[in-house]
């Protein structure tokens, strides 16, 4: 099995920051500034075995790329844990029950431990 991780965040530190920490602790990231473009390489091949997505992005919310992602059968599958500092998980009428939350600011501890739970 592989130990690539998809992260999706438009925050540049924190993503850089996520995705140094976890290849530190022996991950292949596969980290996305845009869920768009994060999509587009699910849609052609990539599989990742859990995405960290945040919700509140430009171009594509990750509300929006849920959405997608269920709606394809090739990669639906694939777990998905929200990294948020919202607090409420609805939008537009929408909701990501049965989604696990890591919500922001979280410590290195917490994020390692949740995506050690889907290795």
């Amino acid at each position: 099995m592989t130990s690539r991780l998809m992260v999706i965040e438009d925050d540049d530190d924190l993503r850089e920051a996520i995705a140094m920490n976890l290849a530190m602790s022996g991950f292949e990231v596969a980290a996305f500034g845009d869920a768009r473009e994060a999509l587009r390489e699910l849609q052609c091949g990539l599989r990742p075995f859990l995405i960290l997505l945040d919700l509140m992005m430009p171009n594509m919310s990750g509300w929006e790329f849920r959405e997608a992602q269920e709606a394809d059968p090739a990669i639906a599958p694939i777990p998905v844990v929200v990294i948020t500092a919202a607090h409420t998980l609805r939008n537009n009428g929408h909701s990501l029950t049965g989604i696990e939350v890591l919500r922001k600011p979280f410590s290195l501890e917490a994020l390692l431990e949740v995506v050690r739970r889907y290795r």
